[in-house]
């Protein structure tokens, strides 16, 4: 051991001892004094172990394994306040992540360590941002000028639906949206446009790359190739970055694909200063390229590293670790870890069968009311984790109901979904067809031969006569000025509207069965299939629409409707729809509100939980098929969802509960369930297993009740 490593040693025994020139094995000084930390409210010797291991590791390569809650962006940071300490130049450490939102905190918990403006030279960015940095100062070796434009997915999307426009036979039919996915696919593995144009993707993809060059522009994915590029072919670049960047820091290295693997190589110098942080077990974006085997087979990349596990949780309880302990260890291909906490808590997770997926949305409403009553917590401290974003729209529902304020990431809200927009508007035009929004949305969804010129020129009529849209549509003077074929397919869609008006003002018409037979005669869901890339994208959105419908079928029966909406019973099919409608349009005003807070419940995917964490989670639809889903076993791709169930219970800090269901509606109809493979992989010795009709029946206790009653005292201001 070194002097100055047994200097540093002592300073995390007693700190206070030691002045602010204490000796490092590099020759040099400290640059700050050890107390920096202290008055940040951060100590070198607060850190565990591992921790520290990782923090003094400087030289060489260094895999640190950051498990789930154990303190890797603190040990990011501290790592990087340590190398200055030791004498390194602030401007020669780079940190690298993968969103803005992780880089800035990074920014600001090193500014809090250290001086601000040592702070300010330290460069902390995510891949893209790097990439722009480098590009500007050389992409001209690569035949760009460096005042090149960066084109956003709208700029991209508009320049290759007028390539294919000019590149695609008549016969043939390319998505913009589906050219640039498949676009994006291919730079991030690293494939050239074809030099032929034997295929439309390949010339789209060729003509696509030699416009975005002409305009001096690059999309998000060239800034990683073409940084590559200039890297590998260009050794002076390479090594002037590589002595500008003598410490590597990467964030996430488990996310990362093929690109920026090659990228992070590069820049690192002869002495390989290379430190990556991840964890294998929460690797669940290899959907969208990321490659789990760059953190696995680090050692091949970077030969003989120092491999530091960091394990200690400072998240959640022993129980819910034990569970994800239990469940990941099955995953074949891993690094080993075994998370372990000193948070006390033996309140055991919790998986409860329930019937259906409406009394699963339901309970967990209930019960997160309930809780909230009693105890008095924010709402901010609950949330809901599912695998679809479908799986959402129950428990909106239920929300809703109960006045409890949520907020929904990781997807739209269901009622913001495209496909309920149209046939809540296509309900609300049958209604009220003088609803010009209404009308101007389904108007020509599905296509029926009416131009947005025809519509425009409507719409200008309309201001002229002062008249709804509809109207205007239907006068002689605007019929007379059209061409025949748009003037029939006009009065067809009048018509159509006034024929279900008809019957849906028909005594006992069933406003359900209405409203759907609309939505099939206009092939809605038949044009909405082919206008999606992916079948399960189709299925999704068809379940949406048919559950919305449903949910109206469901609201008309008594039963039902005080379980759900609590609405009055409907006395005719318009009154019913227009109750149903009135109700929804209410609840997305409270919706808005929220919203605009960023308050209440949190309803989220798996995907999105990712680096977050909640008190009290709910994790939903523990089902075979669903998690893991269908696809996964086709693709064999299970390890990544047994991943995402790791992330899933990894998120809960107090109390965690597992549901599954025995039936669950799809695509309108009741479909049966079985319970999730990875059940059986979960410690008997901490889960509680419970099925609804059991906690239905169990007593309210005492002190429940009496907190309740308090609460509601408190509420309407009753003496107590």
């Amino acid at each position: 051991m070194g002097r100055g490593q047994r200097a540093v040693k002592r300073l995390f025994a007693s700190p206070e001892k030691y002045s602010r020139n204490f000796p490092l094995r590099n020759g040099t000084r400290a640059r700050f004094l050890p107390s920096t930390f202290r008055m940040a409210g951060f100590r070198l010797f607060d850190l565990n172990e591992a921790q520290r291991e990782a923090v003094t590791t400087t030289d060489g390569p260094l895999l640190i394994l950051a498990g789930a809650g154990t303190g890797k962006t603190r040990v990011i940071t501290a790592r990087a306040a340590y190398l200055i300490a030791q004498g390194a130049d602030p401007a020669s450490v780079l940190a690298v992540t993968f969103t803005n939102k992780a880089a800035k905190e990074m920014r600001e918990r090193l500014a809090s360590m250290i001086e601000k403006s040592e702070a300010k030279k330290v460069t902390m960015a995510t891949f893209h941002a790097l990439c722009v940095r480098l590009l500007r100062s050389g992409i001209d070796r690569l035949g760009y000028k460096n005042n090149f434009t960066i084109y956003d997915e709208s700029d991209q999307m508009g320049l290759l639906r007028k390539i294919i426009n000019q590149t695609a036979a008549r016969d043939e039919k390319l998505e913009p949206n589906l050219a640039k996915n498949l676009i994006s696919k291919a730079k991030n593995n690293h494939w050239s446009a074809p030099a032929d144009e034997q295929t439309l993707i390949g010339a789209v993809y060729a003509r696509y790359q030699t416009a975005l060059k002409n305009l001096n522009a690059v999309d998000f994915d060239d800034l990683l190739v073409l940084c590559v590029q200039l890297l590998d072919g260009h050794p002076d670049v390479r090594a002037k970055w590589q002595a500008r960047f003598r410490y590597l820091m990467v964030d996430e290295f488990q996310d990362t694909n093929k690109l920026q693997l090659q990228l992070v190589t590069l820049l690192s110098g002869p002495e390989r200063n290379v430190c990556v942080v991840g964890d294998d077990d929460q690797s669940i974006y290899g959907w969208r390229g990321a490659e789990v085997s760059n953190i696995l087979e680090f050692e091949h990349h970077f030969p003989n590293p120092k491999v530091v596990k960091l394990e200690e949780n400072y998240r959640s309880t022993n129980p819910i670790l034990a569970a994800a302990n239990a469940v990941i260890k099955n995953n074949p291909r891993r690094r080993p870890k075994h998370l372990r906490s000193n948070i006390a808590g033996d309140e055991k997770v919790r998986l409860i069968q329930m019937p259906d997926d409406r009394q699963e949305a339901q309970f967990i409403a209930e019960e997160i009311h309930r809780r909230q009553m009693q105890t008095g917590e924010a709402f901010e401290n609950f949330a809901v984790l599912f695998r679809m974003n479908a799986q959402s729209r129950l428990l909106e529902g239920n929300l809703r109901e109960l006045k409890i304020p949520y907020r929904v990431i990781g997807g739209k809200s269901f009622f913001d979904r495209r496909e309920v927009k149209d046939v809540i508007a296509y309900a609300t035009a049958l209604l009220n067809p003088d609803d010009d929004i209404s009308l101007l949305r389904i108007i020509n969804t599905p296509a029926r031969g009416i131009s947005a010129m025809t519509t425009e020129r409507a719409l200008e009529l309309s201001v002229q006569r002062r008249c709804s849209l509809f109207a205007a549509l239907q006068l002689p003077e605007f019929a007379e000025s059209l061409p025949a074929k748009a003037r029939e397919s006009i009065r067809a869609f009048a018509r159509l509207l006034t024929d279900y008006e008809a019957k849906l003002h028909t005594p006992l018409a069933d406003a359900a069965a209405v409203w759907s037979a609309l939505i099939e005669e206009v092939g809605y869901l038949a044009d909405m299939k082919r206008s999606c890339k992916v079948a399960d994208d189709a299925l999704k959105r068809e379940s949406n629409v048919r559950d919305l419908i449903e949910t109206l079928r469901q609201r008309a029966q008594p039963e039902a409707a005080q379980r759900v909406w609590s609405s009055l019973d409907a006395k005719s099919g318009a009154e019913s729809l227009r109750g149903f409608l009135d109700d929804l349009a209410l609840k997305n005003e409270r919706e808005d509100e929220d919203d605009d807070k960023g308050s209440g419940v949190t309803l989220i995917t798996l995907h999105a939980a990712k680096g977050l964490e909640f008190p009290h989670v709910y994790l939903i639809g523990l089902e075979e098929g669903l998690l893991p889903h269908d696809r996964s076993k086709m693709e064999g791709t299970v390890d990544e969802e047994r991943r995402l169930l790791y992330v899933g219970i990894t998120r809960a800090m107090r109390t965690l509960a597992l549901t599954h269901c025995s039936t669950r509606i799809k695509f309108g109809s009741a479909a049966a369930c079985s319970p999730s493979s990875f059940i059986k992989e979960l410690p008997d010795e901490h889960l509680e297993r419970l099925d609804l009709a059991t906690i239905l029946s169990k007593p309210v206790e005492a002190t429940d009740a009496k907190a309740w009653f308090a609460k509601m005292r408190a509420a309407i201001g009753a003496p107590s």
